[in-house]
């Protein structure tokens, strides 16, 4: 469980670090790109490896209806992820749309993942997100949203969010579980 808290902390740390020390980040330039990029390589790997090794503690089980609702979630967390560089009108309504899809995607996988190191992995994620609106909100407090989304954009947006969603779910049914429940594929 070690690595995996380490990992959570390690992600959240390289992405708060352009808020929490600008200054720093501001001096090391193109290098700090660069060491927030490994730093985020490296988190990845902890998290999985810590997941992956981590003893299964159930702390709770909403049943096999709670698999639906982690779809439909999913399928919103991969549209809210892609309007973030969109030209769909929902860009224009939401400040933060990846860091929503990042919240929805954390809700939607503790729904079907009861365990403790789920709850660390994805409470851990879900916090992280939070903790990064906020952060966003405090340094930049005005917003001007992005006016030109079209029902073109709107039409691409759910067309590549569907096509996405089924690669997502191609992937769990190769390396598991699967996104419908019952095992892996």
């Amino acid at each position: 469980m070690g690595w995996l808290i380490l990992g959570v902390l390690v992600w959240s740390g390289s992405h708060y670090f352009k808020r929490l020390l600008p200054g720093v980040r501001g001096l090391l330039g193109n290098a700090g790109k660069g060491l927030v990029a490994v730093l985020n390589i490296g988190a990845i790997v902890l998290m999985v490896v810590g997941y992956k090794a981590a003893d299964v503690v159930v702390l709770w089980d909403f049943g096999a209806g709670a698999v639906h609702a982690n779809n439909a979630l999913m399928l919103v967390a991969v549209a809210l992820f892609g309007s973030g560089n969109s030209k769909s009108r929902l860009r224009g309504k939401l400040r933060h749309p990846m860091l929503a899809g990042m919240l929805v995607w954390a809700v939607a996988h503790l729904l079907v993942n009861g365990d403790l190191a789920s709850l660390v992995l994805f409470g851990g994620l879900g916090l992280w997100a939070l903790g990064a609106v906020a952060l966003i909100n405090r340094a930049e407090p005005e917003y001007t949203p992005w006016p030109d989304g079209t029902q073109a954009g709107d039409i691409r947006l759910v067309l590549i969010s569907i096509g996405v969603f089924v690669v997502i779910v191609a992937v769990h049914w190769l390396i598991g579980p699967s996104p419908f429940g019952g095992g892996a594929g």
